[in-house]
């Protein structure tokens, strides 16, 4: 397969120099100050497991913080995974339909496979379901024939349990060649696999442009199971509103996008599902806020900010 794009000098100084002091207005909908997006990542399931053929059990973000368990099981972190899909993603659902917000779900192939039933509850809400790959991996080491047949299982596998294609892509934990293969596809509106601007922004490639709608780790409540992170809801909370604030503040005069990455094993836990009540209700009170899917904030983009149209 051809070397990727992230291989190019001249892409890695673009992106150093992003945007700079001369941001474009994105010019939002109903002339909004900030473009919010709410991420709900479904993974539980298709985390590492012996039982799955891999090499050591899982270890990463979760409320039970270990090493990871070579050719054993890690009972203990499986249980701690299961309340996702048992509670967590229930209780985060409900509290969206409830308030009507729509969301993007960043939803790994296997995972919505096991669970088909929180597939069927997306659909009916009207949720965006973005592919988060097939499984919840990291796929540095992987090759690129491998990794292509896993973008290939996932995309199959949403679209027959939800009955649309996915437009948007996100690996998370990346290889070289991951965004090359999401060019490859030709079908994806955008990925999400960056964390470098608070706008979307495109890249170049031998075939035309391709758009990126960045995500963000600051304001995502993984923070809850690293170190140094959030102990509390209310360091989430604080840190959440701070963020709004700021942006909202500055979107009088440059508009921006902010994200919030949610997991159901964390988010969904009903000390933080208090923080983020209170944050979406410090929200409610703004006007002038787009709640959007990413799938919306791309089409925008595509539509006002294509690379032969773009408007300052």
């Amino acid at each position: 397969m051809p070397s990727s794009i992230r291989l190019d000098a001249a892409e890695r100084l673009q992106d150093l120099q992003g945007y700079g002091d001369q941001p474009p207005h994105p010019h939002w909908p109903e002339k909004a100050r900030l473009a919010l997006s709410i991420v709900l990542n479904i993974e539980e399931g298709a985390e590492s497991h012996i039982l799955d053929g891999d090499a050591a059990a899982e270890y990463l973000n979760s409320d039970m913080r270990c090493e990871p368990w070579p050719d054993r099981r890690n009972l203990n972190l499986e249980s701690h995974y299961e309340y996702g899909s048992r509670v967590g993603v229930w209780r985060l659902l409900d509290l969206f339909r409830e308030r009507n917000i729509p969301i993007t779900a960043f939803a790994v192939g296997q995972a919505l496979q096991r669970v088909p039933k929180i597939a069927t509850r997306l659909v009916a809400d009207r949720h965006e379901i973005a592919a988060h790959g097939w499984r919840w991996l990291d796929y540095r080491d992987v090759s690129p024939e491998v990794e292509a047949e896993h973008m290939r299982l996932a995309m199959n596998t949403i679209t027959e349990l939800t009955g649309q294609r996915p437009l948007g892509w996100y690996t998370g934990r990346v290889s070289q060649a991951t965004r090359q293969l999401v060019i490859n596809d030709g079908g994806f509106l955008y990925d999400s696999d960056a964390y470098n601007d608070d706008l979307p922004y495109w890249v170049k490639h031998d075939q035309g442009h391709h758009l990126v709608v960045p995500y963000s780790f600051d304001t995502n409540d993984m923070r809850f199971a690293s170190s140094p992170g959030f102990d509390t809801g209310n360091d989430w909370l604080n840190y959440l509103t701070d963020t709004f604030d700021y942006l909202y503040r500055e979107g009088a005069h440059q508009p921006r996008m902010m994200s919030v990455g949610l997991h159901c094993r964390l988010a969904g836990r009903p000390g933080r599902m208090m923080a983020l009540e209170r944050f979406l209700d410090h929200v409610a009170k703004h006007q002038d806020v787009w709640l959007a899917r990413r799938v919306d904030i791309a089409r925008h983009w595509h539509e006002h900010h294509s690379p032969d149209n773009a408007t300052d």
